[in-house]
């Protein structure tokens, strides 16, 4: 087999894969992609975007058996699951399809199809098709879903959100393992589009939500749903003629048994590391097999080696892996120039009903960073006066701010529109803002940003840098 020579091969063409060959190719003509099944995105063939498509049907399921509350008689609300899910992977596919048009404004040139294994630090055999000798590398091989060996039993009723995107149909009932964004996100929408949803957990992790409050309340909602225990005692799992049976204690302790059509594993994803051959490479590996990084450069130790997106385990978020393909395909193209890239401020969110959002630090990180010296300030939309207009009157908003500098440090949010009031906080962390500066900025009247206002007043009066918010008038405007 031949041996190919380039300034820069990329291995995955995923997000962080396509975005990496566009920045390198800046710096050099001589730069080649190694995908080893398909082009394309997580994203958009199993993730984010498949995902939502699921939640607007089931949203609009929602509203429907809701519109009481306003007036509206709807009659019996019937659910046609071979058109929801028809339209899931109709657009799922329109949106896959302009990733593929996006990997063929590649040259062909610049395209490999193989699986690929270091050989040493430099060169790479990709089977099938030889052998590429790069001077720098960037390792973009994105993860894929992890599955305890304990639902192993489940046999050929076990499945992954992977698959839930190809059903012509809703099934009757799921199992769901792992309350994590996957699995609330998914297993909300099933549970309004008919399916009977019944979610187990272990530790008690609920979203990646730390703030006991936020997470007790969060919790108590959706087990007004369906049922969901966090931290479940599963003791069997039996594939049937007719599904799975899964034998745990209940609510009260009790030992139930239940059937269920599939059972659904949400219990995270894995880095695609192994089969890498990165042993091979000299690089100092964590205990997952994934190189030690650093997070500003993406530089693997001191070497030419470079690792962007999902595989390296940090911030596992598409927007983040396109961040991490800018900076690692950057500097593995002007080689060895290497500059630090703009790491944005932390946002995550949970497209549940209510919406779950975590900006900046946690709690549990502001009480290490301020060693004790902070202050939160919160707000319930129960009485939020716009969150009660539209129906969405239910929620907690809590807000992290230090004392002595007054800034801003962090967020957790159960509540409606937290996709949008998460913005605003993020770009006010990576701004640098003061807890008074952002009282500052304008707020509408009337719109649920008012509730945000409302948590930053009290954080402002706990952290002795602004007056006690008197009364309650369900931001009742500019005055208050």
């Amino acid at each position: 087999m031949q041996t190919r020579n380039v300034d820069v091969a990329i291995i995955g063409g995923g997000t962080a894969g396509m975005v990496a060959w566009r920045q390198a190719r800046k710096h050099t003509d001589s730069v080649v992609l190694i995908e080893a099944e398909r082009f394309g995105t997580t994203c958009a063939r199993v993730g984010c975007m498949p995902s939502k498509l699921l939640i607007a049907a089931a949203e609009a399921a929602h509203q429907a058996a809701h519109a009481r509350r306003f007036g509206i008689e709807t009659g019996k609300i019937l659910v046609n699951g071979p058109a929801v899910m028809a339209r899931v992977r109709r657009h799922r596919d329109r949106f896959v399809n302009g990733v593929l048009k996006s990997i063929e404004s590649i040259p062909d040139n610049d395209r490999l199809l193989g699986r690929a294994r270091f050989l040493d630090r430099h060169r790479i055999d990709v089977e099938g098709v030889g052998q590429v000798h790069a001077e720098r590398i960037v390792i973009a091989t994105g993860s894929r879903s992890f599955i305890p060996a304990a639902l192993d039993d489940a046999g050929s009723r076990l499945i992954t959100s992977d698959d839930v995107f190809d059903w012509e149909d809703l099934p009757e009932s799921v199992a769901l393992f792992g309350p994590g964004v996957i699995g609330l996100e998914l297993g909300q929408a099933l549970a309004r589009l008919g399916v009977n949803v019944r979610m187990f957990g272990i530790g008690g992790e609920l979203g990646g939500i730390q703030d006991p409050e936020i997470r007790k309340l969060a919790l108590k909602h959706f087990n007004a749903e369906f049922p969901l225990n966090p931290d479940a005692k599963v003791h069997e799992i039996i594939e049937t003629d007719n599904g799975v049976s899964i034998s745990f204690e209940d609510a009260d302790g009790d030992e139930a048994s239940e059937q269920f059509d599939w059972l659904l594993a949400a219990t995270g994803r894995r880095p695609n590391v192994d089969g890498l051959g990165l042993d091979t490479t000299g690089l100092e590996l964590d205990e997952r097999g994934v190189p030690l990084f650093d997070p500003y450069t993406l530089q693997c130790g001191n070497s030419p080696i470079f690792i962007a997106g999902d595989v390296n385990n940090e911030r596992p978020l598409l927007h983040e892996a396109a961040d991490e393909g800018r900076i690692a395909g950057a500097n593995a193209g002007r080689w060895p120039d290497l500059r630090a890239g703009l790491r944005r401020a932390p946002i995550s969110v949970v497209f549940s009903e209510p919406q779950l959002a975590l900006v900046g630090r946690s709690l549990e990180q502001v009480d290490e960073h301020c060693r004790g010296c902070f202050a939160v300030g919160s707000v319930n939309f129960a009485n939020q006066g716009r969150s009660r207009v539209i129906g969405r009157a239910r929620g907690l908003l809590r807000v992290y701010g230090e004392h002595g500098s007054g800034l801003f440090m962090g967020a957790e949010m159960f509540g409606p529109a937290a996709e949008h009031i998460a913005h605003l906080l993020a770009w006010a962390i990576q701004n640098r803002m003061t807890v008074s500066q952002m009282l500052e900025m304008p707020y509408y009247h009337p719109v649920i940003e008012e509730g945000l206002r409302t948590a930053l007043q009290e954080l402002n009066h706990q952290l002795k840098t602004g007056p006690q918010r008197r009364g309650d008038c369900m931001d009742c405007g500019p005055g208050v």
